[in-house]
């Protein structure tokens, strides 16, 4: 069995962060593992508590999943400081991670800016160009580009930009009212439209978890990044065309709606 790592925030109540990403590797047929770097007391409708690892801490999780099971892929989600982004690419480095793919997060749902400066620098010097992929969403590649996206052409020219500063390849997500459930990836001076029909389904918590570490489970497995994007993009059109509706606020996908067996019945 191929195996994927996810270097990201606990989400307690399921819908996203480690456990979405568990969850997706898993549904995705890879065996999961993780690396938390903080503990998030959030639900549907918010967060209201975080409690950040230390680097040294953060640095032994990595040390003991590098050291006995090594990940075939490895998915970096929410990493709020500056040490531990430093922590994660000299590990990363030192073991000669591959298939690394990054989910900027760095805004959330609400508008709010969820990295300090100093953070989204590291990030963008340390983290980037390890990257295989990175995977914003439109306000996180205005923040990476420096330029409004209000269209198609701002999403070339944006996802040209950060691919070129970066030397990585990049998935700009659509949503955000531009373009619909379209994705471009460019790469290698060349873009790609992903073209995606939006499910008219309120309860998104959690899809950028859930593509990055889709297209992570689908690079561990062998699949060339073309293909990881295109079997990503079905997975979670098939977790929210599930129309699963749990909590107050907005809700979590249904990660496991393929899961068939004699254990998942009633």
């Amino acid at each position: 069995m191929k195996t994927a790592l996810t270097i990201a925030g606990s989400d307690s109540s399921g819908g996203a962060g480690i456990q979405a990403d568990i969850k997706t590797m898993t549904a995705n047929g890879v065996y999961a593992m993780s690396a938390i770097t903080a503990l998030t007391a959030q639900n549907t409708t918010g967060v209201t508590g975080i409690f950040e690892a230390t680097p040294e801490f953060l640095a032994q999780e990595i040390d003991a999943i590098f050291t006995d099971i090594y990940p075939d892929a490895v998915k970096i989600g929410m990493v709020s400081s500056a040490e531990l982004i430093g922590v994660i690419a000299e590990k990363l480095h030192t073991y000669g991670a591959k298939h690394i793919v990054v989910d900027p997060v760095m805004v959330a749902t609400s508008g709010s800016k969820l990295l300090r400066d100093d953070a989204v620098q590291a990030l963008t010097e340390k983290l980037l160009p390890m990257a295989e992929v990175v995977t914003p969403n439109i306000p996180e590649a205005e923040i990476l580009s420096g330029m409004k996206i209000t269209d198609a052409a701002g999403m070339e020219a944006a996802a040209k930009l950060i691919s070129e500063k970066y030397h990585c390849a990049v998935l700009c997500k659509g949503g955000h009212q531009i373009n619909d459930a379209d994705d471009l990836l460019w790469r290698d001076g060349c873009g790609k439209w992903f073209r995606g029909k939006r499910i008219a389904n309120p309860n998104t918590h959690g899809t950028g978890c859930t593509l990055s570490s889709a297209i992570a489970s689908n690079l561990a497995k062998g699949y060339d990044l073309d293909a990881s994007v295109e079997r990503a993009k079905a997975y979670i059109s098939g977790c929210l065309s599930a129309m699963l509706d749990l909590g107050h606020g907005s809700g979590p996908m249904d990660h496991m709606f393929a899961l068939k067996g004699e254990f998942v019945g009633e």
